[in-house]
């Protein structure tokens, strides 16, 4: 059992509403939202109205038009401003090796998670992105939300880079790191990981990643590991008071997985040469 962060001798079950740390009776207040330590009780309470919870996840929808969007793109011909785009969208955009390794195409870490193969492959991602857009998004924030799903899908291409030379393309790494960043939020707000449906979801696609054909493992892996650990970062960082560094957390990670995914692809193809 843990014991009271001021009085360590003594064993407890409760902890503060608000920092998670444990506290015994001598030390706790309470509060309208559950009991608070010493310091939390003197702070005051950040109050979430029901219509703030509502509002319009912006950022989830903008993200399922961008990938909708460049889907149409792939399909066929396509007329944007005048200019005919023809079965290029893909070829251009695909993530793969030696894309990075010997054509510098570092866009493609990017884009590729814009891409998807067929309507089947876009319709799962999409329904997938609004149920945790819908969860995530109005409970951290639409700058976090983006944040982390940003990272997350960078540590996605970097799993690609790291574990296959063959093409990858689709939403899934940053989808996988969103469930990971909301098993993050929900254990920090004391629910039930597995009660929710996320640890379902989870394990069910974790199952199809390994089970599957032509599924990129790497992005699955590298996109939830990276969405918690930006999803772990941020929520440290708000925690303390110093959310800044949340985010500067975050942008660190990018860079590391961008830098890595490079390094990866440059040292592959130097093997191969």
């Amino acid at each position: 059992m843990a014991t009271c962060y001021r009085h360590p001798s003594r064993e407890t079950g409760v902890a503060c509403s608000n920092c998670g740390r444990p506290i015994c009776p001598d030390c706790m207040t309470t509060t309208p939202v559950g009991m608070r330590c010493p310091e939390c009780s003197k702070q005051g309470t950040r109050v979430m109205r029901m219509r703030d919870m509502a509002k319009v996840p912006r950022v989830t929808y903008a993200l399922i038009a961008v990938n909708v969007i460049a889907f149409l793109t792939e399909q066929g011909q396509f007329t944007l401003f005048g200019s005919s785009i023809h079965g290029t969208v893909i070829n251009e955009g695909v993530l793969y090796r030696a894309g990075i390794a010997e054509g510098h195409q570092y866009w493609r870490l990017i884009s590729s998670a814009f891409l998807h193969e067929n309507f089947i492959h876009i319709g799962f991602n999409m329904y997938l992105l609004y149920l945790l857009g819908m969860m995530l998004e109005p409970a951290i924030g639409s700058i976090r939300f983006f944040v982390i799903y940003f990272t997350a899908l960078l540590a996605g291409s970097f799993g690609v880079v790291f574990a296959t030379a063959t093409p990858s393309l689709g939403a899934s790494g940053a989808i996988f790191g969103l469930m990971g960043a909301a098993v993050v939020e929900l254990r920090a707000r004391r629910v039930s990981v597995m009660e929710s449906g996320i640890g379902g979801l989870i394990v069910i696609n974790l199952i199809l990643s390994f089970s599957l054909a032509n599924i990129s493992v790497g992005a699955h892996i590298g996109g939830l590991i990276g969405g918690a650990v930006a999803g772990l970062a941020i929520r440290t960082a708000d925690t303390r008071r110093v959310q800044l560094l949340g985010l500067i957390a975050c942008l660190l990670l990018s860079a590391g997985c961008v830098f890595g995914a490079i390094a990866v692809a440059g040292a592959s193809g130097a093997g191969i040469a």
